[in-house]
């Protein structure tokens, strides 16, 4: 099977010709009113450029939701009413065979290439692998989630989530939280709907907002994969040995989780320490107990299985003794 992503292209011949502006992305320039640059003509759905919400930057989305709600704007202010289109934050999902893949907000990428006011140097990202239920009601499915937050006042700034069941919900809830201009201490106290054939009582959406809280707090700092190529930090894999021989970063020392406390006193003092495990749970334990006994250690962030994903090999594949590109 070939899939073909080409995307779409607005139609402005008609806008051209009336001497409409067009945007630098090819859409009809529209202002929150839906107004065009011709105050006579109004504009909406997949043809016009509206403000990214999070960023403020011109964007061209699409969706077929966005274009609903714009029509409504359009119409309201056609006929003296007061309304305003809040900007397309492009709250997107998708459902390939069995696996749904959800967003909202800015990507990394799309941080990065941001020009006005400097978002792509002030967030940090956090990935996580939880249950979309609780693992002892039968038919847990793991969902692989991407937090996106400023480190200046926590406020979220995207996410991303892939998964077989219950993605799309959890999504739904930050690009609310996103559009009220919530935090990921916000996301942390959010009271969501728990019983253990829909949920945990720290939901997976719960859990994104603690770790990002803990990484502003201080109390728990990340590392992400490609910081480890680079490094002349100490590696420390807190996995069981079965686990280990089955595949390790290229350099890494394994000291079991149950074992840390007896072994501290062999690790360095004088360097970092990058702690990992399968999917950041233990290695989080295991840097929080080195923390608080003085050893400057990071987490780093999503464990082995965030390793496969940005490696992008095959699940079952074994993991070779080296780190992804950077």
């Amino acid at each position: 099977m070939v899939l073909l992503a080409i995307g779409v292209r607005p139609e402005v011949s008609l806008a051209k010709e009336a001497g409409l502006e067009i945007g630098q992305l090819g859409g009809i320039r529209v202002d929150g009113e839906m107004y065009t640059s011709d105050q006579r003509i109004w504009a909406v759905g997949d043809a016009v450029e509206v403000r990214n919400f999070v960023s403020g930057e011109w964007s061209l989305f699409p969706l077929a939701g966005v274009a609903n709600r714009q029509g409504r704007i359009a119409a309201d202010v056609i006929l003296g009413r007061k309304a305003r289109f809040r900007g397309v934050q492009g709250t997107i999902v998708c459902k390939v065979f069995d696996v749904t893949v959800a967003a909202t907000g800015m990507s990394e990428k799309s941080l990065n290439r941001s020009k006005d006011g400097g978002l792509g140097e002030h967030y940090e990202k956090i990935y996580l692998h939880p249950g979309h239920h609780v693992g002892y009601y039968p038919g847990a499915k793991p969902i692989t989630m991407k937090l996106i937050f400023s480190t200046e006042d926590g406020r979220i700034m995207g996410a991303q989530a892939v998964g077989e069941e219950g993605v799309e919900k959890r999504i739904d809830v930050i690009a609310m939280a996103i559009q009220k201009g919530a935090t990921v201490f916000d996301l942390e106290e959010t009271e969501l709907c728990y019983a253990p054939q829909f949920g945990a009582a720290k939901d997976p959406v719960n859990i994104a907002g603690m770790i990002a809280a803990n990484v502003l707090r201080g109390d728990a700092p990340v590392a992400h994969w490609a910081d480890v190529k680079s490094t002349e930090a100490y590696i420390l894999d807190v996995r069981e040995p079965q686990e280990f021989a089955l595949g390790h970063v290229e350099g890494a020392s394994n000291i079991p989780l149950h074992s840390l406390r007896d072994n501290m006193s062999k690790l360095p003092r004088d360097r970092e320490i990058l702690v990992y495990c399968a999917v950041g749970q233990r290695s989080y334990y295991a840097s929080r107990a080195l923390r608080l006994n003085g050893l400057p250690a990071k987490n780093i962030s999503g464990g082995m299985k965030t390793y496969h994903a940005e490696r992008a090999g095959p699940p079952s594949e074994n993991p070779k003794n080296t780190v992804p590109p950077g």
